[in-house]
């Protein structure tokens, strides 16, 4: 059974949802499915924007054919290349074996080394600038080099203002029967895994998205929607996706708040961590996030970290070091370039308790423009009550930190 939805008069929908995928990427937990986005154009020429993931090829086909009504699709325009898009492409070029292909020369290589066969077929490179026409519709193309892959562009359609963004402003989760941002509570629906999606996915290039965004500015007065390959098109309130973007891209924290990251073995650093939380709550500051890095995926923990502005890390030392869980969430918020961002640690040894230093060493070489606050809770085995006076100055360190800012 098709299913698809029109954007306009003349652009659909008629991408799928899949809510089996339990990894995306085969890394990324996706308990609330993920969307692939593929739209149509029926012009004097057929085009369809982007392919999706093979296992939702059936689908995407079946809307083609019922929108297509025996006509052959002309054009396809790539603006990413990766295979959550480009997978069913080989299909497509089999199905449809006259039509064109349009997309940047770096993505026509990835198609090669991927095994996407398009001989027989006319290839179209396209660069900064370049437009096409379809009859009615016209397009310009830019190019979103590294957001997230080098061979990304975006494509405006300036006929009728639709931005076809690749993976940029996408997320997580499935659509739901619910295409336009103005369907749902996106703040209650949607933001979280948006986030999540930005901070994993996208977050390493902020520079390369801000280069992205200074290009929409150019012509934000022409756009009416903004069609990601997942997740909701934008057709309203487009100020406040972009607001959030540019925060993170910018690495600016999109809350005033307090991240605890701990890492218990037996669960006195747990304690401790729950005895922090309660202080500061009790001290007025309720946005405050408690999370065991051991049992929460290292995706919401990124989530999160570029949620909030200020960030505890607690870990009990394991094998003189860090412990592992803790050491990789760390190694993760250098890998994706977090920013901005005050620290304070807690730190548990029964003996040679040397955690702390180690994470504060880490923390000032490998993450750019952060702070540590001085104040250090140090725990021999466990929080004892000889250490509610060190508690209790560490949480009003950590509020005169969020007043400062």
């Amino acid at each position: 059974m098709y299913c698809v939805r029109n954007i306009t008069d003349d652009i659909y929908w008629v991408g799928a949802n899949d809510r089996r995928l339990s990894l995306f990427e085969n890394i990324h937990p996706i308990p609330k499915g993920v969307s692939y986005n593929s739209y149509l154009l029926l012009d004097e020429s057929t085009v369809l924007f982007d392919a999706i993931d093979w296992s939702s090829c059936r689908q995407l086909i079946t809307n083609i054919e019922h929108l297509l009504n025996g006509r052959k699709l002309d054009y396809i325009v790539i603006n990413h290349m990766e295979p959550d898009h480009g997978a069913s492409l080989q299909e497509l070029l089999i199905r449809y074996p006259e039509v064109k292909v349009v997309s940047t020369q770096k993505a026509f290589i990835l198609a090669n080394q991927f095994g996407f066969c398009t001989e027989g077929h006319e290839c179209i490179p396209v660069k900064e600038g370049d437009t096409m026409s379809f009859g009615k519709h016209s397009v310009k193309f830019f190019t979103a080099p590294m957001v997230h892959w080098p061979e990304v562009m975006v494509t405006f359609d300036t006929t009728d203002g639709v931005l076809y963004s690749a993976d940029a402003f996408g997320t997580f989760g499935a659509l739901n029967g619910k295409l336009f941002n103005d369907e749902m509570d996106f703040e209650k629906e949607f933001l979280d895994e948006a986030r999540r999606y930005y901070a994993n996915i996208v977050g390493k290039y902020g520079p390369q998205v801000q280069a992205l965004l200074k290009k929409a500015a150019a012509i934000k007065d022409q756009i009416k929607y903004i069609c990601p390959l997942h997740g909701p098109v934008w057709r309203s309130n487009f100020d406040y996706i972009i607001d959030k973007y540019n925060k993170w891209s910018l690495y600016e924290p999109e809350e005033k708040g307090i991240m605890i990251a701990y890492a218990s073995m037996y669960g006195n650093t747990e304690a401790a961590a729950e005895a922090l939380a309660t202080e500061l709550v009790k001290k007025g500051v309720t946005n405050v996030a408690l999370y065991d890095v051991s049992t929460t995926h290292v995706s919401e923990l990124m989530s999160e970290a570029f949620r909030l502005s200020h960030i505890v890390l607690a870990s009990v030392t394991y094998n003189m070091g860090i412990y592992p869980v803790m050491h990789n969430f760390i190694a993760d918020m250098k890998a994706l370039n977090l920013q901005k961002r005050t620290f304070a640690i807690i730190e548990n040894g029964s003996w040679a308790c040397n955690v702390g230093g180690l994470m504060q060493k880490a923390i000032e070489c490998d993450l750019k423009n952060c702070t540590v606050i001085e104040e250090r809770l140090s725990l021999a085995s466990s929080m004892l009550c000889n250490k509610a006076p060190e508690l209790d100055v560490l949480a009003d360190t950590l509020v005169d930190s969020l007043n400062e800012q």
